[in-house]
C-alpha cells in the first residue's frame, strides 16, 4: 500500500446501530463517517430505515463508499445475513464495530422485569457473540486477520449505576472482549473494548435533558469537558487500524478522565447512563 494511501484503503467493516436521530451524531454514525473518510467500504446496519439512509448520505457528501442493511443484530439469521451481504458486496471482511446497546430496563435485582432484564442482555450482549460468530470465518477466510471493536461503557467498569442491567450488561462486554481476544489471537483478529463516559449523543439526550444535567454530566471527569460521539468514533478508528496492529484485549476508556479517579466524583443517582 502506498505510504500515502488512506489508513484504511481496501479494508471492509460493518458498524452495527449505524443510525441516529435526524443529523445528530451518536457513536455509531460518528464511527461509521470516520471509517469511511479514512478509505473503508462501511456496511451500516441499524433497525430504522430514516436513521440509516441519513448516515449513508453523509458519507455519500464526503466522497464515502457505504451500504445499508436492515436488520436485527438480536436475531441469528439476521446477523448471518449482514455479513453475507458485505462479503457478497465487497469479498472480503476487515472490521467489525458492535456498536448497537440500550440502556435497557430500570431497576434493581428486586425491582427488574424479568422479561425486560432478558432482553436487554439479548442486545447489549447476545447480539456482539452473534455478529462475532459470523464476522470472524469471514475475516479468516480472506486470511488477511481482521479487528473487532466492542462498545462498553464506563459503567461497567465501576459500581453505583442506578439500575442494575445497564453496568451488568456492560460488564460482560468488558470479559467478553478479553475472551474473545485470547481466543481469536491465533487467526490474527484482535478484539478491544471502548469503554465511553458520559459522552453527550442522542441516546442521551433524546428524552430531554436539562443544563444542570448536562453540566453535572461534564463535571464528572478530570478534564471536565463534554465528549461526543467523535470521540468514540475516533478511539475506535484508532483500534481498527494499523497503527493498533499490536494491541489486543484492551478496554480503552473515553471518558476525560473519570475512571482514572472514580471515588472523587458523585455516584450516578438521577443522571442519564454513560454512553
Amino acid at each position: 500500500m502506498s505510504p500515502h494511501a488512506p489508513r484504511l484503503a481496501e479494508k471492509t467493516a460493518i458498524v452495527t446501530g449505524a443510525g441516529s436521530r435526524a443529523d445528530g451524531i451518536g457513536n455509531g454514525r460518528a464511527t461509521a463517517i470516520l471509517l469511511a473518510r479514512h478509505g473503508a467500504k462501511v456496511a451500516l446496519v441499524d433497525q430504522n430505515p430514516e436513521w440509516v439512509a441519513r448516515t449513508q448520505a453523509m458519507i455519500a457528501e464526503e466522497g464515502g463508499t457505504s451500504l445499508t442493511v436492515l436488520a436485527d443484530v438480536t436475531d441469528p439469521a439476521d446477523c448471518a445475513r449482514i455479513v453475507a451481504e458485505a462479503m457478497r458486496t465487497w469479498g472480503r471482511l476487515d472490521i467489525l464495530v458492535n456498536n448497537v446497546g440500550i440502556s435497557g430496563p430500570t431497576g434493581t435485582a428486586v425491582e427488574v422485569d424479568l422479561a425486560a432484564w432478558e432482553h436487554g442482555l439479548r442486545v447489549n450482549v447476545t447480539s456482539m457473540m452473534l455478529m462475532a460468530k459470523h464476522a470472524i470465518p469471514a475475516m479468516m477466510r480472506g486470511g488477511q486477520g481482521g479487528a473487532i471493536v466492542n462498545l462498553a461503557s464506563y459503567a461497567g467498569l465501576f459500581g453505583g449505576h442506578p439500575s442494575l442491567l445497564y453496568p451488568t450488561s456492560k460488564g460482560a462486554v468488558v470479559n467478553m472482549t478479553h475472551a474473545m481476544a485470547a481466543h481469536h489471537a491465533a487467526d490474527g483478529i484482535r478484539v478491544n473494548a471502548v469503554a465511553p463516559g458520559m459522552v453527550y449523543t442522542p441516546m442521551v439526550y433524546a428524552g430531554g435533558m436539562s443544563e444542570d444535567v448536562r453540566a453535572a454530566r461534564r463535571n464528572r471527569s478530570l478534564l471536565k469537558v463534554e465528549g461526543t460521539g467523535w470521540d468514540v468514533g475516533n478511539a475506535v478508528l484508532y483500534l481498527v487500524s494499523d497503527e493498533a496492529r499490536w494491541v489486543t484485549g484492551i478496554v480503552l476508556p473515553v471518558d476525560a478522565g473519570a475512571s482514572a479517579a472514580p471515588s472523587v466524583y458523585p455516584r450516578y443517582g438521577g443522571a442519564a447512563p454513560a454512553r
